[in-house]
């Protein structure tokens, strides 16, 4: 549904359309999902290293899985529309400008890549394997939470990603070309 939905947002923008911004601080739409690229790319290694830990601890299961509750708070708080802003950390800060090409390319591998993990994660008990977040090492998410978080946090973004594309200042298409 998330590359489905990046799909339909950018068909038939120009660069000048997905690197446009309402405000200096506000991001394109380019910066929304160049953000989720580079946060996903960062949370996959945190996850890839969860499962082969799980399997090597045989922490297999078949759910449904219960899942602690500041986790879920967590998880929740990404969901749209956003009720509460948070600032990215360094380590997630979207690149300035870039091509529709660099943009689409990037995020849609790091989707396929989200697909192939979720199916690695198979038979994994998604409760007791632990994912440490990769800003704040002290904090653990469940292994589903984990996945969970990834999706909020897609929705969260594409749903910002589209507030851009339906300001009234936003380039016209005529004006992009």
């Amino acid at each position: 549904a998330v590359t489905n939905n990046a799909r339909d947002l950018l068909n038939g923008l120009s660069e000048t359309q997905i690197n446009w911004s309402a405000a200096p601080g506000h991001w394109s739409i380019a910066e929304c999902l160049d953000h989720l690229t580079v946060t996903n790319r960062e949370m996959l290694g945190s996850i890839k290293a969860s499962i082969n830990d799980a399997r090597t601890k045989g922490l297999t299961g078949r759910g449904p899985f219960r899942h602690g509750m500041i986790g879920n708070m967590i998880v929740r708080s990404m969901e749209p529309p956003a009720k509460m802003k948070f600032k990215a950390p360094g380590i997630f800060k979207p690149r300035a400008r870039q091509s529709l090409e660099t943009v689409a390319r990037d995020f849609f591998a790091v989707q396929d890549e989200v697909l192939s993990v979720i199916s690695e994660a198979n038979g994994i008990n998604l409760a007791r394997a632990k994912v440490t977040s990769p800003v704040l090492k002290w904090m653990k998410l469940s292994l589903g939470q984990a996945f969970s978080l990834i999706a909020t946090h897609e929705r969260r973004h594409l749903w910002q990603a589209r507030r851009v594309k339906t300001d009234p200042a936003f380039p016209a298409i005529e004006a992009a070309n």
